[in-house]
Order: C-alpha cells, then sequence, then structure tokens
C-alpha cells in the first residue's frame, strides 16, 4: 500500500495531481483545495484503494484529512468518489462542526450529497470526527510540509499524542529545531522517558 508521496507535481486538474517520484508519475485524486495550493514539490498522505480492475490513489494535504476520508468510506453507501467530493465541499473544521452540530442543511449543500446521505453522516460520524489543525488548541500550527506529525502518524500515534508532542515542542522552545531532534524528543515524551 501507497501511504505517503512525496515528489514534483508535473501535471495538474480539476481534483487531480500527477506527481514524479524518482521518474515514475503517480496520478492522485485530491481535494480541491489540494489541487489549487499545490506547489511545485509536495507531500500528501495517501490512501491507496485496491478494486477490482483498478488501483486509485487519493492523495490529502495531511493524515487528518485522510483519516476522515476514510472515516466516510467507511459509511455504507459513500465511495470514494462521494467521500473525496465532502473532503473538498468543507474544510475539516467546519465539516466537523456540522456533523457534531447536525447540521443536515450545510452537509447537505455538499454536491452529491443529498438530505439522507447527510444524516447518515451525522448518524455514523457525530463525536467521532474533530476539527483539523485549528482544533488542536495551544499546540503550534506547523506548515503543511513540515514532517513531524505524519512521521508521528506514520509511526501509529493518535491525533491526541501527535498535539500533545507538538506542544511540548513548543514548551520546550523547540518549534524550529531540526527536524530529526524534534522527531527524538517528540518519541522521547509519547514513551514516557525523561
Amino acid at each position: 500500500m501507497i501511504a505517503r508521496i512525496r515528489g514534483e507535481v508535473v501535471e495538474r486538474g480539476p481534483g487531480r495531481l500527477v506527481v514524479d517520484v524518482g521518474g515514475v508519475g503517480y496520478e492522485l485524486f485530491v481535494p480541491t483545495r489540494v489541487a489549487e495550493e499545490a506547489r511545485d514539490q509536495v507531500i500528501l498522505s495517501v490512501h491507496t484503494s485496491v478494486r477490482e480492475d483498478a488501483i486509485v490513489l487519493f492523495g490529502f494535504a495531511n493524515a487528518h484529512e485522510k483519516g476522515l476520508f476514510e472515516q466516510l468510506i467507511a459509511i455504507s453507501g459513500i465511495g470514494p468518489k462521494l467521500g473525496l467530493a465532502c473532503v473538498s465541499g468543507l474544510d475539516p473544521d467546519a465539516f466537523a462542526r456540522a456533523v457534531n452540530g447536525a447540521d443536515v442543511r450545510t452537509l447537505s449543500q455538499i454536491p452529491g450529497v443529498g438530505k439522507k446521505t447527510a444524516e447518515r453522516i451525522v448518524l455514523e460520524l457525530k463525536g467521532k470526527v474533530a476539527g483539523g489543525l485549528a482544533a488542536a488548541g495551544p499546540a503550534p500550527v506547523r506548515a503543511p510540509d513540515d514532517g513531524l506529525p505524519l512521521a508521528l502518524a506514520q509511526l501509529g500515534y493518535k491525533r491526541s499524542e501527535i498535539d500533545s508532542a507538538l506542544a511540548h515542542l513548543a514548551e520546550l522552545g523547540k518549534v524550529d529545531a531540526p527536524l530529526p531532534e524534534r522527531i527524538q524528543i517528540s518519541l522521547k515524551r509519547l514513551s514516557g522517558r525523561p
């Protein structure tokens, strides 16, 4: 399974990017804002969908967006295309507010999501989704290309644990330290070592 891609954007279109990684171009379907905001070099969290007739890659700006997409496609009747439309239609904070507030009207405004689908999303996800990076509270918001949250997520740490590690780095004044040093500090913190 492909879980992460880092490379050069060689093609772009509405909701899709082709990313060159070592001479191989990977086509990824991405949320609209990711396609619009992607620079020449990108790092994307990837969900790999294996079907009978194709392997399809979906790319996201961060592990949180990818997690939201995976929660959506786990709901009966919501496939990858509609899941991507949901992630594209609302930013993660607005989506979490709509779901947790049972705001079916807002969810129904997402292209492809009718009232019944919006009600199903609320029923399945209410209380299970959190906002995006802004929901982290006092933890410093890192640039989208910061590898620390992604590295910790790849090691299996939960969002709350990653936020705790980021807050700890801020307390130590190590927010701008080199990535290997921040990873080392974070792993010590998360493993409970002094």
